[in-house]
């Protein structure tokens, strides 16, 4: 069978650390492949959990990557933000066909939890700085819920065939208007700053708030939570 195009996706591996507190500036800190990008929002506890009860676990998931906010900023400034990020090399991610006439759909899969519910943007970016976005819902706080969003085809620029980023997942949880006051882009287009964090949880604004995240899967084709 083909390898999975998320490595460490379980967040299995943390060869890091396993918490790091006080974060303020993101980085690769604890999860292997899992980034943190915090511009000036917030500060943060980042954590490999390990999981006993709940419907991610019962799926095969006994880790996940947990981030709690220990210092809030309920008012930030337009230039900042929050994410989290997963980068894939370009020769990995050739089956897609991006850039020739039979490019191929997106479909990436993640179980998700936060205390906060709301709607948040996922970003799917290439490395010619072009991206797509999806949205999903957090229905039920505290809850662990299965998400699968599908991104379009895009027949132009194709990704590099060699080991520097070729796509870049960014699942955005906070952000000031630089980031905010344009729209969520749902067929590729030039990045636009403006439209790169419309949707998020605003997760900075409470020392109450965390977000969760395992099982990241991507894969070639448009499928549903029911296939």
């Amino acid at each position: 069978t083909a390898a999975p195009l998320i490595i460490n996706g379980n967040m299995a591996i943390s060869q890091r650390a396993t918490s790091v507190t006080g974060n303020t500036t993101g980085g690769y800190t604890t999860v292997d492949r899992m980034q943190m990008q915090i511009g000036s929002l917030g500060t943060w506890t980042l954590i490999q959990e390990a999981q006993t009860s709940g419907a991610a676990f019962e799926a095969g998931f006994a880790n996940a990557f947990r981030m709690d906010c220990t210092t809030a900023d309920a008012s930030p400034s337009a230039s900042d933000y929050l994410q989290f990020k997963c980068v894939l090399e370009g020769q990995d991610v050739q089956m897609f066909k991006k850039g020739t006439s039979a490019a191929e759909t997106y479909t990436l899969a993640f179980w998700v939890k936060s205390n906060k519910t709301g709607t948040a943007q996922v970003n799917l970016r290439d490395d010619n700085s072009r991206m797509c976005s999806a949205t999903y819902t957090i229905s039920a706080g505290d809850t662990w819920e299965h998400k699968v969003l599908n991104f379009a085809a895009d027949t132009t620029n194709p990704v590099a065939n060699d080991n520097s980023a070729g796509y870049q997942i960014a699942w955005w949880l906070d952000a000031g208007s630089d980031f905010t006051s344009g729209t969520v882009p749902t067929a590729w287009e030039a990045r636009a700053t403006a439209d790169r964090g419309v949707e998020n949880l605003s997760l900075a604004d409470n020392t109450a708030n965390d977000w969760a995240i395992t099982g990241i899967q991507l894969e070639v084709g448009t499928y549903t939570s029911a296939d």
